[in-house]
């Protein structure tokens, strides 16, 4: 399964010099604002460094690592809902994502110009707010009477379900809210939900991009930051994209760590955010271990073996048999799969099974 994650914000604020870091793409990056206006796109991998001390011992062909789509959306400005700038066609590239990463300017600097002629955070998060939440609005309403007839004269319960859907939805965008911040219990509802694609369902990532004095800790604008996303049961992540550029220009792992060591920092903000946005869709990874390639594969917390199967072969979970299963600190400490099936550490597991984070895989299939 493939991740989408869009880069979304005002212009000028560091999506391009971001999306630039994550994909080492060469998007254009310029002072000005529509400076891109076709959605760059990136395929990057997830950073897991399980697969490297997996493939010291099995010594496979290829390593292949889990990969996330980067969208770069060129920038929302006010008014976009109704067309203004190049909004209708930006909008369109945000409902084509899993997951919208929001980037916000938490940093001055005289010689990059803000659209709004100054940094504040807080106002920029509220125009793209607004403006996703009025185009979700009239989403709700182009569809609403006649939703509303079919739930009073139809019989169908679905007809009656989406139709509450649609109220709730509707009352907490014209309160400014979210369509996230609606909840659902029943499957039903939440499958009927989310077949509506609204832009403001999606979990939301706010990217605060800082200078390198506050690459850290942050500063006065991320905490600001910090307070909203805490107030909407959002998540936020610090990251200096200057800096992040600085580091896609070095070639060995030991000398993005000496650079990122003398700033203080442990990660790079591209791996932070990487394994943030994973977290943000509560998605998980499962590995594969042999001579021909060590693998790593998405799969969403929660799923059963039969499901996971399937994320590498629709036939694997159609005719799933059962799981052979090996934990990674066995395989680690143990150092193969021999001698982790003849120390008992491999188990078989079945169809309830609940596949954990770095299980080492082998399914049994027929079909």
């Amino acid at each position: 399964m493939s991740l989408k994650c869009g880069i979304v914000g005002l212009p000028n604020v560091g999506k391009s010099t971001l999306f630039n870091c994550l994909s080492n793409a060469k998007a254009a990056a310029a002072n000005f604002p529509f400076c891109t206006i076709e959605p760059n796109l990136g395929v990057i991998n997830v950073p897991d460094e399980r697969l490297n001390v997996l493939a010291e011992l099995v010594h496979p062909q290829r390593i292949v690592p889990a990969t996330v789509e980067i969208v770069d959306i060129a920038g929302l400005v006010k008014g976009a809902s109704k067309g203004e700038g190049l909004g209708n066609k930006f909008l369109a590239n945000i409902r084509e994502c899993d997951a919208i990463l929001h980037v916000l300017r938490c940093f001055d600097d005289p010689n990059v110009v803000h659209v709004d002629g100054s940094v504040n955070p807080i106002r920029d998060k509220e125009i793209i707010d607004i403006e996703l939440q009025l185009k979700d609005l009239e989403t709700i309403e182009s569809r609403y009477a006649k939703a509303e007839k079919a739930a009073r004269t139809s019989g169908d319960r679905d007809a009656k379900i989406l139709f509450e859907i649609l109220k709730r939805y509707k009352a907490a965008l014209e309160q400014g809210k979210s369509a996230r911040t609606v909840e659902f219990e029943s499957k039903e509802e939440i499958k009927l939900a989310k077949e509506l694609c609204l832009l403001t369902s999606k979990p939301v990532l706010y990217v605060c991009n800082v200078d390198e004095a506050s690459a850290k800790d942050g500063n006065a604008y991320t905490k600001q930051v910090e307070e909203a996303a805490k107030a909407e049961g959002a998540e936020m992540l610090i990251v200096a994209a200057k800096i992040e550029s600085d580091i896609a220009e070095f070639e060995s792992y030991e000398e993005k760590q000496m650079f990122l060591s003398e700033l203080g920092l442990e990660q790079s903000g591209v791996a932070r955010l990487i394994q943030a946005a994973y977290h943000l869709l509560d998605l998980q990874t499962f590995l594969t271990a042999g001579e021909q390639e060590v693998k790593a594969w998405t799969f969403t917390r929660g799923w059963k073996a039969p499901q996971c199967a399937g994320v590498i072969h629709s036939d694997f979970e159609k005719g799933f048999i059962r799981a052979e299963v090996i934990k990674y600190n066995d395989y680690v400490s143990l150092k193969s799969e021999a001698a982790c099936k003849e120390a008992g550490k491999m188990s078989v597991e079945g169809k309830d099974y609940l596949v954990q984070d770095g299980d080492i895989m082998h399914f049994r299939f027929n079909v």
